[in-house]
């Protein structure tokens, strides 16, 4: 018998009908025209199998299945094929309104919710006082939930099914919706569960959140699993990918446009941290064009880790643009080099995309001492005094 907080996923297999195509009348009246939908596989031949006390990030882009397999691991939707074994209390918080009836009081949600999961009424009471004021509806909690606001009913949705002590806690999009404030208590109390031993299965396009939260990561691409491993690699494969997908478009018909780009250190030599970045740029104009030319480098992904912006004034043709980045506060590692160039009034004239990559070399990443945390991916010299 596996211990509380296990997870045992093996070949699941998920599908739903595909959406319905519109038809003509004249198709409605050929009957020797299939009639068959067709199925879209949402999930294909899975594998997930996590430990007690684990937190593990699902990985994807939108349509990938982590919804779905998050679902089926709460129980609420069956796979198709597949054999599926969660051992212990499940805590879910999928939807923001998960586990809470409107027709009911807040006090009467909490009980209820205790009950489904298995909970005696005593250990429901025991904790009671801390899910009302972590959900901040001490006035509020004999009202009933439909005449709370959608921010009482996130706080105390997430409240329930984190204070109830769960083995098991699944998590989706929801603390996005959430003020900055209240996704930081989240976050807090997530670490705080995995402290003392639960399982998390965490859900978010959050990637810092993602990685301020969990050690290892699963990426699904169309279904599957393509990678698990430790987040940080997890989510650079992610990133890549994301650096990938938007490098694909095709702008060589566009008036305005990158055409060459190149990064360098001056002497020739590796980039290193704290050195000089040298990043050449080559862009076509039809016209001569005032613009805001705008650099970035990122990890993979549109969010930059650090940008900078130059106005300047290209010609009809081709124009060069140098730019130097001196002491590049960046480690050890991959990264992207993002650019757009935008008029005075906010249009965009070159998209905001991927250019060019640039291999930095200097002294990694250190990790934090808790190993769950991750500090921010720049690279600063300090000098330290103690007395």
């Amino acid at each position: 018998m596996s211990p509380d907080g296990t997870i045992e996923a093996q070949r699941i297999w998920k599908r739903f009908r595909a959406d319905r195509v519109p038809r003509s009348l004249r198709d409605h009246l050929d009957f020797s025209r299939p009639r068959g939908r067709g199925w879209r596989w949402a999930l294909r031949d899975v594998d997930l199998e996590i430990a007690p006390g684990e937190s593990v990030a699902l990985i994807g882009a939108n349509g990938s299945g982590k919804s779905t397999l998050l679902k089926i691991l709460n129980g609420v939707m069956d796979p198709y094929a597949g054999h599926l074994d969660v051992h212990g209390r499940v805590g879910a918080l999928i939807e923001v309104r998960t586990g809470i009836h409107p027709q009911l009081t807040g006090r009467q949600n909490v009980y209820i919710y205790g009950a489904l999961i298995g909970m005696s009424r005593r250990e429901v009471a025991q904790r009671f006082d801390a899910i009302v004021a972590f959900a901040e509806v001490e006035q509020a909690i004999d009202r009933h939930v439909k005449f709370y606001s959608s921010g009482m009913q996130m706080r105390l949705g997430f409240a329930v099914a984190a204070f109830l002590d769960p083995d098991v806690m699944l998590v989706d999009e929801v603390l996005a919706v959430g003020d900055a404030w209240f996704q930081q208590r989240c976050l807090d109390k997530l670490r705080e569960m995995m402290t003392n031993g639960t399982t998390l299965v965490f859900v978010s396009h959050d990637l810092a959140a993602v990685q301020a939260s969990c050690q290892r990561g699963v990426l699904l691409e169309e279904g599957r699993v393509v990678a698990d491993g430790p987040v940080d690699s997890v989510l650079e494969r992610y990133r890549m990918a994301v650096e990938q997908s938007a490098r694909l478009i095709d702008d060589s018909d566009d008036p305005y446009r990158v055409v060459a780009a190149r990064t360098r250190a001056p002497d020739g030599g590796p980039v290193m941290s704290d050195g000089t970045l040298t990043i050449d740029i080559s862009i076509a104009s039809a016209d001569p064009r005032a613009v805001s030319a705008c650099v970035g480098i990122s990890e993979g992904t549109a969010a930059p880790v650090i940008v900078v912006q130059r106005d300047v004034m290209l010609a009809a043709g081709t124009s060069e643009i140098l730019c130097n980045i001196d002491r590049l506060p960046l480690p050890k590692g991959r990264y992207s080099v993002w650019f757009g160039a935008f008029e005075t009034h906010g249009n965009d004239l070159v998209p905001w995309r991927p250019i060019s990559d640039v291999d930095v070399h200097g002294p990694e990443l250190m990790p934090s001492p808790n190993g769950v945390v991750r500090l921010a991916p720049v690279h600063v010299t300090t000098r330290w005094e103690i007395s």
